[in-house]
């Protein structure tokens, strides 16, 4: 339950002041590296906060942040316990310098990705630093939710979702055809009456299926942690629940649009839709967690109930 592994070299200021010595020692040894740090964290953050969580893509990454860091001060005590041989000052310098060149030319090159995907490693460097290899290892998952962070590269997320976009089009476009309404469907285009909507318009809110996975597994550490089997079911429901969501949101952009025109379904609706989606599929969630609950035998079984 302390620092000591992480201050094996200044034995000298971890005595009878307790925590707090050690506090002040990891403070004295190391603010030069958390101060380097944080200048490049901070501007990072910042152009973050300004090109991707704007977004639809990106929206996630303000509650991941502030989710993550409160995951991380929850497990503290777990993470010191189980803090192993900090990672040497050589072996960290090795890394370090390198990085810091990509960072330079990830920044200068406007390459965000990268730049991010520099920082959350430069950070786990850190950490390591202070805490070995193994306090992360042993308490891995919100160093891995963090991750989530990372603004994955526009192309990446059209090349994954590119076939869910136009099964989701598709399959709306079935739907209310057979409702009877004049809707159809070419190519990149959707046709209702006389409006047209653009198919990666209208399909746009597939796009924050990483938001979605990121605070679904959120939900799913905190509340079912202790039951793996629990977890691995709602994990596998992420993406149809994803799925279903922005069907239903299709659908709707398109109604709005045929009795209320552009100006309203691809208009402040169209961004409304997104904020409605994700609450939406995060009660979908909720929904699914309470049946299983209710339903499954083993989950009953966890909760002291008789199995089915």
């Amino acid at each position: 339950m302390s620092l000591e592994p992480a201050l094996a070299a200044t034995p000298a200021r971890t005595g009878p002041g307790g925590r707090s010595a050690l506090r002040e020692a990891l403070i004295a040894d190391y603010w030069p590296l958390l101060l380097g740090l944080a200048a490049m964290v901070i501007p990072s953050l910042v152009t973050l906060g300004r090109e991707t969580w704007t977004t639809e893509l990106g929206a996630h990454g303000p509650i991941v942040l502030v989710t993550g860091l409160w995951l991380l001060w929850q497990v503290r005590d777990e993470i010191r316990a189980s803090a192993g041989k900090p990672l040497g000052f050589g072996a960290l310098l090795a890394l370090l310098v390198p990085l810091v060149v990509v960072y330079a030319l990830a920044r200068a090159l406007e390459l965000l990705f990268v730049e991010i995907a520099v920082v959350y490693a430069m950070a786990l460097l850190v950490f390591a630093r202070f805490f070995g290899l193994r306090g992360i290892v042993r308490n891995a998952f919100p160093f891995l939710y963090l991750a989530f962070l990372i603004p994955p590269p526009g192309y990446v997320i059209d090349a994954l979702t590119g076939g869910l976009r136009e099964m989701i089009s598709a399959g709306a476009t079935a739907a209310l055809s057979g409702l009877g309404y004049p809707v159809a469907r070419w190519g990149v285009s959707i046709s209702i009456a006389q409006y047209q909507l653009l198919v990666e318009d209208a399909c746009s809110g597939i796009n924050s299926i990483v938001g979605l996975t990121a605070i679904s597994l959120f939900y799913v550490y905190i509340l079912h942690r202790a039951s793996w089997k629990h977890a691995a079911l709602l994990i596998a429901l992420i993406l149809p629940i994803a799925i279903l969501a922005n069907f239903i949101r299709v659908i709707v952009l398109i109604l709005l649009t045929y009795y209320f025109g552009d100006a309203v379904g691809q208009g402040f609706a169209h961004n409304l839709a997104g904020i409605v989606l994700f609450a939406f599929a995060l009660a979908l969630m909720a929904g699914a967690d309470w049946m299983i609950r209710r339903f499954v035998p083993f989950a009953r079984a966890s909760r002291g109930g008789a199995p089915a």
